[in-house]
């Protein structure tokens, strides 16, 4: 799918290097037109199984250079999840713009059972978003909100029924 731009969707241009381990693999991919993550390929020599709770941190082969406000962020593949238990343990994990080290992929098995990685299987999503920076002023006392301070469950658990219906 690279090179195929979709109408109203931002692009940029991110400068990336294969390290030599990765010199074979694709680069960051989307899977769809549409796709808001590109998928991170594992670049390992040797497969890895990773036990039930186990956590290792996976190669992509690939360093980044990301223009200031922008960040990276690596995100579960929601197949790896939904079917392996296998999910980013620091999920969304941070790339920052002035990072130039190799992008890796911490993943965790939340399974009973082991699961096998193998070289060249897309195992996260990056996503690439622009960011802001908090410049934070001390006050007294903050606005009043109908939700105020409840958090944790606050809301409720269930909708309403549906307006309009």
């Amino acid at each position: 799918m690279t090179g195929v731009e979709v109408i109203g969707v931002e692009t940029i241009e991110i400068e990336v290097v294969r390290l030599p381990h990765g010199r074979d693999l694709a680069l960051p991919d989307y899977a769809t037109a549409a796709a808001a993550g590109a998928d991170l390929l594992a670049a390992i020599d040797q497969d890895i199984e990773l036990g039930p709770l186990e956590r290792r941190i996976v190669p992509t082969g690939i360093s980044i250079a990301l223009p200031p406000g922008f960040e990276a962020q690596v995100r579960p593949r929601s197949g790896l999840a939904a079917r392996n238990g296998v999910t980013v343990a620091n999920a969304p994990g941070t790339i920052d713009a002035d990072y130039r080290g190799e992008v890796g992929v911490i993943l965790v098995n939340l399974s009973r059972e082991p699961f096998r990685i193998t070289r060249g299987m897309r195992i996260a999503q990056l996503i690439v978003a622009r960011h802001a920076r908090a410049k934070w002023r001390e006050v007294d006392e903050l606005g009043r909100t109908a939700r105020g301070a409840g958090g944790f469950g606050s809301t409720g658990v269930t909708a309403g029924p549906a307006k309009n219906a």
